[in-house]
């Protein structure tokens, strides 16, 4: 190759690296915004889930083998999966719009993370409502060992110890998912469920069986009330302009699939 071949490679790969260069080195374009909600319109749902007819009974939880649990717990303490009261209302059904909101909403980040604690070698709360990405702080309140093996089928699987009380770590999920169980392979009787959603329309009914949406949007929606034991039923709804609706679960021991 003569010395005016070689100048012009030269100055070529000189180019090329420069314009690769720019490219690299330019800010990586952020996404437009979405619309926000407009408060002066926006409306709500609230409701209650109940249970109809004779609920199943709790199993007795056999902790006596880990002298720590016991100690907070009891020896033989009743599971928390079915919780009804005496009217039939139903606690820890996890309620949320599962269809009809307009996918060009944004809203703003949650205040902070959520929280999942382990005390008496139960999960606590059973049930848990966390947004896409926000953190999940997982606490260790006991004077054992724990691991915390969380099961999506959706997000990534993990499955970290917590040796120590007071160990604490956070987590977070990438895509929606409802639910996520979580379990403890030391103490088999421990499960939690985490419903993970990319809005802020979510609800856990309290121990009144109710439970409340904030700040929808008008618009026709599919709402879906989840149980751990009787599996998912759904309802519609239409909100109007600042408009207060009202929407009844109804479980049984033969509703819904899991």
């Amino acid at each position: 190759m003569n010395y005016l071949s070689r100048l012009a490679l030269l100055s070529l790969l000189a180019c090329a690296a420069a314009c690769g260069a720019d490219v690299a080195d330019q800010p990586a374009p952020t996404a437009t915004p979405g619309k926000k909600i407009d408060l002066a319109t926006a409306g709500s749902v609230s409701g209650t889930v109940r249970f109809e007819g004779t609920p199943p009974s709790n199993e007795i939880l056999r902790i006596s083998t880990d002298k720590q649990c016991v100690l907070n717990a009891g020896p033989n303490p009743q599971s928390d999966a079915i919780l009804v009261a005496a009217n039939g209302a139903l606690k820890n059904a996890f309620v949320y719009v599962k269809a009809g909101l307009d996918a060009g909403y944004t809203f703003d980040a949650p205040a902070g993370p959520a929280q999942l604690n382990q005390h008496g070698c139960i999960y606590t709360p059973r049930v848990l409502g966390v947004r896409v990405g926000q953190a999940i702080e997982i606490v260790n309140s006991d004077d054992t060992m724990h691991n915390v093996h969380a099961l999506p089928m959706m997000n990534q699987e993990f499955n970290k110890s917590q040796p120590r009380q007071n160990d604490r770590m956070s987590t977070a999920f990438t895509a929606p998912e409802v639910m996520v169980r979580f379990k403890c392979d030391v103490h088999g009787w421990m499960a939690a469920h985490v419903g993970v959603v990319d809005h802020p329309y979510f609800a856990v009914s309290d121990e009144a069986g109710q439970f409340e949406m904030k700040n929808l949007p008008p618009g026709s929606y599919t709402l879906e009330a989840w149980h751990e034991k009787f599996g998912r039923t759904t309802a519609n709804v239409t909100i109007g302009d600042k408009q207060a609706q009202t929407v009844a679960f109804s479980f049984s021991a033969a509703t819904g699939t899991k």
